[in-house]
């Protein structure tokens, strides 16, 4: 038999993994899509210049698959960003 205070501490953390509060840390490496979402771009011609001029890291695993690196496409995006006035 679980105590009283050991089972609503239960409950509680069923709620949050059902409500998804309880996420895990992200991914490094991420698919073409999430990049693209990220970036907030809309062509896969726009990501490869991306790639190929090295200005954020990639990898290739299998030849129909590229991942992305999360850290070098946020390293992009603050490097790019402007200071408010």
């Amino acid at each position: 038999m679980l105590e009283e205070e050991a089972f609503y501490a239960l409950i509680e953390e069923v709620v949050k993994r059902l409500r998804g509060d309880n996420e895990g840390p992200e991914d490094k490496w991420i698919p073409t899509d999430e990049a693209m979402r990220l970036l907030g771009i809309k062509s896969k011609t726009t990501l490869q210049k991306l790639r190929d001029e090295g200005k954020i890291r990639f990898a290739q695993p299998q030849k129909r698959i590229i991942l992305y690196d999360r850290d070098s496409i946020n390293e992009y995006l603050e490097k790019h960003a402007k200071e408010t006035f």
